[in-house]
């Protein structure tokens, strides 16, 4: 039987685009309602166009890093229902690349605000909302920079590993309540963002964007891209009732990385 999140109530950070937005399609074609966000405003134009719009897709602008932007996003969300099955923690930026003692404090304190603290603000309020529903998932996007050091990006791994941290004490926290708590940690995905990343590692290192770009690839044993969709279905399944046994995990969705250089 195929794997079906009918009518499950799902929350996504940073929905309009990337792993949000693959994330938030897959949950969509296996029945769900899904709640976005997002700061760019041409991505919510373009999925205010989605054919499921002001069905079973919602999409509104917020600032993840601003508490009062993510509670009226939650205000919002509480005039179309009560509660909700799974909240999916996606926001997140690349921060600044560069040796530490080269990085700004402003660089540093805005990707840790971004990364780890907007989770916090998302969290905090999606929990009771879980807790009516008698349960649900969590779920925290990570990075395999969460689970190994990464040269260059120190603030990024900081943030990550903070996010790992979290998702422990989380899932012992709420496992009396059947509320799941996750975390993915995706590999190299192939996408904007990654070229954004080797573009500045390229002109940090002077080095060929081509060279950086295979030199990514190469950190995984599997010498692949991970895809979008490749994190969209593992959410899917964690938030299905094929996942209801699974908390409190660190899952690497990264063709087996074996190292972050």
């Amino acid at each position: 039987m195929p794997l079906s999140l009918k009518n499950k109530k799902i929350i996504i950070s940073a929905g309009g685009s990337g792993i949000g937005l693959a994330t938030a399609k897959i949950c969509l074609s296996k029945g769900a309602i899904v709640y976005i966000c997002d700061i760019d405003n041409r991505s919510l134009v373009n999925i205010k166009k989605h054919p499921l719009n002001n069905k079973r897709l919602f999409a509104f602008k917020c600032d993840a890093s601003d508490e009062d932007d993510v509670t009226n996003f939650f205000d919002r969300i509480k005039k179309k229902t009560k509660k909700i099955d799974a909240l999916i923690n996606n926001v997140g930026i690349a921060g600044p690349t560069g040796t530490i003692e080269k990085l700004s404090s402003e660089d540093w304190e805005h990707t840790l605000k971004v990364n780890v603290i907007s989770h916090f603000y998302f969290t905090k309020l999606a929990i009771p909302l879980l807790k009516k529903n008698k349960g649900g998932s969590i779920i925290n996007i990570s990075s395999g920079a969460g689970i190994m050091g990464f040269p260059l990006r120190s603030p990024y791994a900081a943030s990550k590993w903070a996010v790992i941290g979290v998702t422990k004490t989380l899932a012992m926290e709420l496992g009396k309540f059947k509320i799941r708590v996750n975390a993915i940690c995706p590999g190299t995905i192939k996408g904007n963002r990654m070229v954004r990343v080797i573009r500045d590692k390229s002109k940090f290192l002077k080095i060929p964007k081509k060279k950086i770009e295979k030199e990514f690839i190469s950190m995984a044993s599997m010498n692949c891209w991970i895809y979008e969709d490749d994190i969209g279905k593992a959410c899917s399944f964690l938030i299905s009732n094929d996942g209801e046994r699974i908390s409190g995990q660190t899952i690497p969705i990264d063709g087996n990385a074996i190292r972050l250089d």
